[in-house]
């Protein structure tokens, strides 16, 4: 039988998410409702700018008082869509001991505080979710939380930025550069106008410590994830790669270490095996591959981004949420209970692929392979091309770790016949 009153829901934001979880909740409702068990009703909807049309949204309910909103002391749910750590921290804590449970899409506020945002969840016995903070429309966060609660996984290896898998795949594809690339991406308006927190890697970090914390329940944090920006991925780059078999991506790497003892996150350009499945990921979508004990491998695709594709995800939690409050419980709160420790760079163990410019004379290979063969890095393959006095060496490596590599390259920086370290990329998905 279905309730008659309505669960009242707060919208804190109404940008292009926003607007449209406000659309849906109407156009929708009938569903909804017969979804939930109950019908829902937005109940107020807080904004910056009040004055602004707003279509479909009853004026009377804009309020630019978010606080007040939330402390109204009716509201069931409240859903936070307007990004950034404040207001929405003081909103989203004010919001549970008020009463309300939270759907939040903030992966930056969830990646710095979000244990104890879970704590003051628990403290209040509300709901905290947040499907929509990685990976749009993709279901990811329930999955890893819920359906593979039992079973261990070891690495999560993901494509989560729209933007920079455009750009990236426009390089591979077209041959154009990285600045050509991002203008095409800012003109279609997959990319800001201020790029940065996409290309540096910045939003896929918050996104790759919130995949990390569910993944291996333990607290991972922003600052954590070891983070590496795509801007200086050449058309020279992709050339190699493609001599090698591979493409580029910017990958988010979770990992289990191999003797359970530490976990790491880290986000950087990397090369990956054409015969991997996020290779052929194009344009603006998004794709994580998840390894585990039991299931094995699994693959998550779909829209990363977008006003539709997240206010899908938000309003899936809307509905469990609310299902949740009708029937008197709460969903799973923060599983961190194995509390690993989380490594740094330097213990990561990965292929490498090096590209120098050396002196075209004899001797030279011998050289370089000998401060490999120090530092205990072993060489896999060995490509060089010369001219002129001036040669171009390419050495790939077996796996090694990046704090083996760094002292490598820091010694073949002091060779006189070493001109120059042009690149260095990992190699992932292998």
């Amino acid at each position: 039988m279905m309730r008659t009153r309505p669960l009242k829901v707060a919208l804190l934001g109404c940008g292009v998410v926003g607007s449209e979880v406000a659309r849906i909740m109407t156009t929708h409702a009938d569903d909804l409702a017969a979804r939930i068990g109950a019908p829902v009703e937005l109940a107020g909807v807080a904004v910056r700018r009040p004055d602004r049309v707003r279509e479909g949204i009853d004026p009377n309910l804009v309020t630019t008082d978010a606080t007040a909103l939330v402390k109204r002391g009716d509201i069931d749910v409240v859903v936070e869509v307007i990004g950034g750590i404040e207001p929405a921290r003081s909103l989203i804590t004010t919001a549970f001991e008020y009463g309300a449970s939270v759907v939040s899409a903030n992966k930056a506020l969830l990646a710095q505080d979000g244990a104890a945002l879970h704590a003051a969840a628990e403290e209040n016995d509300k709901d905290l979710y947040y499907e929509a903070a990685v990976a749009g429309a993709i279901p990811l966060i329930r999955p890893l939380r819920e359906s593979l609660a039992g079973d261990k996984v070891n690495r999560v290896l993901g494509i989560v930025n729209g933007t920079t898998n455009f750009i990236l795949d426009k390089m591979d594809s077209t041959g154009a550069g990285y600045q050509e690339a991002l203008d095409e991406a800012t003109a279609l308006g997959y990319a800001e106008a201020d790029p940065t927190a996409d290309v540096e890697g910045f939003d896929a970090a918050a996104k790759a410590a919130i995949l990390a914390g569910i993944a291996f329940h333990s607290r991972v944090r922003l600052d954590d994830v070891y983070r590496e920006g795509m801007t200086e991925v050449t058309a020279a780059d992709f050339a190699s790669a493609k001599n090698m078999g591979c493409t580029i991506k910017l990958l988010a790497i979770c990992e289990r270490a191999q003797d359970g003892g530490s976990v790491t996150a880290r986000v950087h350009p990397a090369m990956i095996p054409l015969s991997h499945p996020l290779a052929s990921v194009r344009g603006a979508y998004n794709a994580v591959f998840v390894e585990s004990d039991a299931s094995g491998q699994l693959m998550f695709y779909g829209p990363g981004a977008g006003g539709s594709p997240t206010a899908s995800a938000v309003l899936g939690d809307l509905v469990a949420v609310c299902r949740n409050r009708l029937s008197g419980a709460t969903g799973p709160g923060e599983s961190a209970y194995a509390a690993l420790p989380v490594s740094g760079m330097g213990d990561v163990v990965t292929r490498y692929h090096i590209s120098l410019d050396v002196a075209d004379k004899p001797g030279v290979l011998a050289q370089v392979a000998t401060v490999f063969a120090e530092h205990g890095v072993s060489i896999d393959t060995v490509r060089q091309q010369g001219k002129d006095g001036e040669a171009s060496l390419v050495v790939v490596t077996h796996r090694a770790s990046d704090a083996s590599l760094s002292g490598t390259v820091e010694a073949l920086r002091k060779l006189d016949t070493v001109r120059g370290v042009a690149s260095i990329m990992r190699v992932e998905g292998e």
